[in-house]
Protein backbone atom coordinates (compact mmCIF):
# COMPACT_ATOMS: atom_id res chain seq x y z
CA UNK A 1 0.00 0.00 0.00
CA UNK A 2 3.02 2.43 0.57
CA UNK A 3 5.99 2.50 -1.87
CA UNK A 4 8.64 4.24 -0.54
CA UNK A 5 10.23 5.66 -3.88
CA UNK A 6 6.70 6.80 -4.48
CA UNK A 7 6.84 8.61 -0.58
CA UNK A 8 9.96 10.28 -1.32
CA UNK A 9 9.25 11.59 -5.26
CA UNK A 10 5.63 12.93 -3.00
CA UNK A 11 8.10 15.08 -0.68
CA UNK A 12 10.03 16.50 -3.11
CA UNK A 13 6.74 17.02 -5.44
CA UNK A 14 4.90 19.24 -3.15
CA UNK A 15 8.06 21.16 -1.89
CA UNK A 16 7.70 24.42 -0.59
CA UNK A 17 3.45 23.83 -0.35
CA UNK A 18 2.08 24.20 2.65
CA UNK A 19 0.57 20.91 2.43
CA UNK A 20 3.87 19.28 1.75
CA UNK A 21 3.89 17.19 5.08
CA UNK A 22 0.13 16.18 5.49
CA UNK A 23 -0.22 14.50 2.29
CA UNK A 24 3.17 12.53 2.53
CA UNK A 25 2.05 11.65 6.13
CA UNK A 26 -1.44 10.79 5.16
CA UNK A 27 -0.05 8.87 2.63
CA UNK A 28 2.09 6.75 4.95
CA UNK A 29 -0.01 6.91 7.78
CA UNK A 30 -3.19 5.98 5.83
CA UNK A 31 -1.60 3.18 3.51
CA UNK A 32 -0.03 1.71 6.66
CA UNK A 33 -2.95 1.28 8.41
CA UNK A 34 -5.36 -0.26 5.45
CA UNK A 35 -2.71 -2.66 5.22
CA UNK A 36 -2.81 -3.51 8.93
CA UNK A 37 -6.41 -3.61 9.54
CA UNK A 38 -6.68 -5.99 6.18
CA UNK A 39 -3.82 -8.25 7.38
CA UNK A 40 -5.89 -8.27 10.72
CA UNK A 41 -8.99 -8.74 9.79
CA UNK A 42 -8.18 -12.40 7.17
CA UNK A 43 -6.50 -13.50 9.79
CA UNK A 44 -9.19 -13.33 12.20
CA UNK A 45 -12.09 -14.39 9.98
CA UNK A 46 -9.78 -17.35 9.19
CA UNK A 47 -9.77 -17.19 5.04
CA UNK A 48 -6.56 -19.54 4.89
CA UNK A 49 -8.49 -21.87 4.06
CA UNK A 50 -9.18 -19.85 0.33
CA UNK A 51 -5.25 -20.49 -0.37
CA UNK A 52 -5.43 -23.12 -3.00
CA UNK A 53 -3.98 -26.30 -1.27
CA UNK A 54 -0.48 -26.58 -3.38
CA UNK A 55 0.54 -23.61 -1.77
CA UNK A 56 -0.28 -24.41 1.74
CA UNK A 57 1.48 -28.12 0.71
CA UNK A 58 4.82 -26.12 0.23
CA UNK A 59 4.46 -24.16 2.90
CA UNK A 60 4.44 -27.37 5.08
CA UNK A 61 7.39 -28.05 4.19
CA UNK A 62 9.67 -30.64 6.33
CA UNK A 63 8.50 -31.15 9.96
CA UNK A 64 11.13 -29.25 12.54
CA UNK A 65 12.93 -32.11 13.25
CA UNK A 66 14.10 -32.55 9.82
CA UNK A 67 14.47 -29.36 9.20
CA UNK A 68 16.88 -29.19 12.20
CA UNK A 69 19.06 -31.53 10.52
CA UNK A 70 19.20 -29.85 7.35
CA UNK A 71 22.84 -28.36 6.16
CA UNK A 72 23.31 -25.43 4.75
CA UNK A 73 23.81 -27.07 0.80
CA UNK A 74 20.61 -28.59 1.76
CA UNK A 75 18.36 -25.51 2.24
CA UNK A 76 19.85 -23.56 -0.41
CA UNK A 77 19.20 -27.14 -2.99
CA UNK A 78 15.43 -27.18 -1.39
CA UNK A 79 15.21 -23.68 -2.00
CA UNK A 80 15.97 -23.81 -5.54
CA UNK A 81 13.35 -26.91 -6.22
CA UNK A 82 10.93 -24.65 -4.33
CA UNK A 83 11.27 -21.69 -6.31
CA UNK A 84 11.46 -23.53 -9.72
CA UNK A 85 8.23 -25.44 -8.86
CA UNK A 86 6.59 -21.92 -7.59
CA UNK A 87 7.46 -20.41 -11.08
CA UNK A 88 6.32 -23.39 -13.19
CA UNK A 89 3.16 -22.68 -11.40
CA UNK A 90 2.87 -18.90 -11.60
CA UNK A 91 4.81 -17.96 -14.60
CA UNK A 92 2.11 -17.81 -17.57
CA UNK A 93 -0.55 -15.69 -14.97
CA UNK A 94 2.77 -13.52 -14.11
CA UNK A 95 2.87 -12.62 -18.31
CA UNK A 96 -0.64 -12.21 -18.55
CA UNK A 97 -1.21 -9.72 -15.74
CA UNK A 98 1.86 -7.83 -16.93
CA UNK A 99 0.74 -8.08 -20.51
CA UNK A 100 -2.84 -6.98 -20.04
CA UNK A 101 -2.17 -4.16 -17.72
CA UNK A 102 0.64 -2.68 -20.21
CA UNK A 103 -1.84 -2.49 -22.63
CA UNK A 104 -4.48 -0.77 -20.10
CA UNK A 105 -2.41 1.59 -19.17
CA UNK A 106 -0.80 2.64 -22.53
CA UNK A 107 -4.69 3.95 -23.10
CA UNK A 108 -5.17 5.84 -20.65
CA UNK A 109 -3.92 9.59 -20.79
CA UNK A 110 -3.37 11.96 -18.17
CA UNK A 111 -6.32 14.43 -20.14
CA UNK A 112 -8.83 11.57 -19.81
CA UNK A 113 -7.91 11.17 -16.10
CA UNK A 114 -8.52 15.15 -15.55
CA UNK A 115 -11.65 15.31 -17.07
CA UNK A 116 -12.80 11.86 -15.18
CA UNK A 117 -11.61 13.10 -11.96
CA UNK A 118 -11.29 17.15 -12.24
CA UNK A 119 -14.82 17.76 -10.91
CA UNK A 120 -16.00 17.15 -7.34
CA UNK A 121 -18.44 14.82 -7.42
CA UNK A 122 -19.44 12.93 -4.99
CA UNK A 123 -18.17 9.78 -7.51
CA UNK A 124 -14.78 11.15 -8.11
CA UNK A 125 -12.85 9.10 -5.28
CA UNK A 126 -14.89 5.72 -6.47
CA UNK A 127 -13.81 6.34 -9.67
CA UNK A 128 -9.96 7.00 -9.13
CA UNK A 129 -10.27 3.38 -7.65
CA UNK A 130 -11.95 1.55 -10.47
CA UNK A 131 -10.07 3.38 -13.20
CA UNK A 132 -6.12 2.48 -10.71
CA UNK A 133 -7.47 -1.54 -10.97
CA UNK A 134 -6.55 -1.45 -14.76
CA UNK A 135 -3.48 0.17 -14.84
CA UNK A 136 -0.50 -1.49 -14.55
CA UNK A 137 2.34 1.41 -13.39
CA UNK A 138 4.49 1.76 -11.10
CA UNK A 139 3.37 4.37 -7.97
CA UNK A 140 6.62 6.65 -8.81
CA UNK A 141 6.23 6.84 -12.62
CA UNK A 142 2.73 8.05 -11.38
CA UNK A 143 3.72 11.04 -9.52
CA UNK A 144 4.18 13.69 -12.20
CA UNK A 145 0.84 12.54 -13.45
CA UNK A 146 -0.15 13.18 -9.79
CA UNK A 147 1.64 16.74 -9.69
CA UNK A 148 -0.10 17.72 -13.12
CA UNK A 149 -3.46 17.00 -11.80
CA UNK A 150 -3.27 18.39 -8.55
CA UNK A 151 -1.95 21.69 -9.81
CA UNK A 152 -5.20 21.22 -12.47
CA UNK A 153 -7.08 21.08 -9.41
CA UNK A 154 -8.21 17.55 -9.09
CA UNK A 155 -8.49 16.64 -5.21
CA UNK A 156 -5.79 15.17 -3.49
CA UNK A 157 -7.63 12.54 -1.80
CA UNK A 158 -8.87 11.54 -5.08
CA UNK A 159 -5.39 11.53 -6.55
CA UNK A 160 -3.91 8.93 -3.38
CA UNK A 161 -6.84 7.04 -4.02
CA UNK A 162 -5.57 6.11 -7.52
CA UNK A 163 -2.02 5.65 -6.65
CA UNK A 164 -3.01 3.39 -3.46
CA UNK A 165 -5.78 1.41 -6.26
CA UNK A 166 -2.77 0.98 -8.45
CA UNK A 167 -0.47 -0.53 -6.16
CA UNK A 168 -3.16 -2.76 -4.26
CA UNK A 169 -6.13 -3.28 -6.46
CA UNK A 170 -4.39 -3.83 -9.91
CA UNK A 171 -6.13 -6.53 -12.13
CA UNK A 172 -2.74 -7.88 -12.83
CA UNK A 173 -1.70 -8.37 -9.57
CA UNK A 174 -5.61 -10.46 -8.85
CA UNK A 175 -4.34 -12.59 -12.28
CA UNK A 176 -1.37 -13.58 -10.65
CA UNK A 177 -2.47 -13.78 -7.35
CA UNK A 178 -5.26 -16.05 -8.57
CA UNK A 179 -2.73 -19.16 -8.75
CA UNK A 180 -2.16 -18.84 -5.18
CA UNK A 181 -5.41 -17.65 -3.82
CA UNK A 182 -9.21 -19.29 -4.34
CA UNK A 183 -11.83 -16.57 -6.05
CA UNK A 184 -13.64 -15.96 -2.44
CA UNK A 185 -10.52 -14.98 -0.77
CA UNK A 186 -9.14 -12.42 -3.47
CA UNK A 187 -13.00 -10.68 -3.54
CA UNK A 188 -12.84 -10.71 0.38
CA UNK A 189 -9.69 -8.61 -0.11
CA UNK A 190 -10.32 -6.83 -3.01
CA UNK A 191 -13.40 -5.10 -1.03
CA UNK A 192 -11.49 -4.69 2.22
CA UNK A 193 -8.52 -2.30 0.82
CA UNK A 194 -10.81 -0.79 -1.57
CA UNK A 195 -13.19 0.09 1.64
CA UNK A 196 -10.58 1.55 3.36
CA UNK A 197 -9.51 3.40 0.18
CA UNK A 198 -12.43 5.10 -0.43
CA UNK A 199 -13.07 6.25 3.44
CA UNK A 200 -9.12 7.07 2.83
CA UNK A 201 -10.07 9.48 0.10
CA UNK A 202 -13.02 11.09 1.18
CA UNK A 203 -11.59 12.19 4.57
CA UNK A 204 -8.37 13.83 2.60
CA UNK A 205 -10.30 15.62 0.35
CA UNK A 206 -12.36 16.23 3.48
CA UNK A 207 -9.97 17.23 6.14
CA UNK A 208 -7.26 19.02 3.00
CA UNK A 209 -9.51 20.23 1.03
CA UNK A 210 -8.07 23.83 -0.23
Amino acid sequence: MVNEIALMLLFDTFKGNPLQWPIVLTYLGTGLTIALLTGWLVDRLRLQRYVEEWVLTISGGADADVQERLTFPDRVRLGFVAVKEIFGRVWLFVLIGVAVGTVLHAFVSQAWLLGALGNERWWSVPLAVLIGVPIYASPAGLIPVVQALFAKGVPIGTLLALMMSVVGLSLPEFIILRKVLKPRLILIFAGVVATGILVVGYLINLVLSR
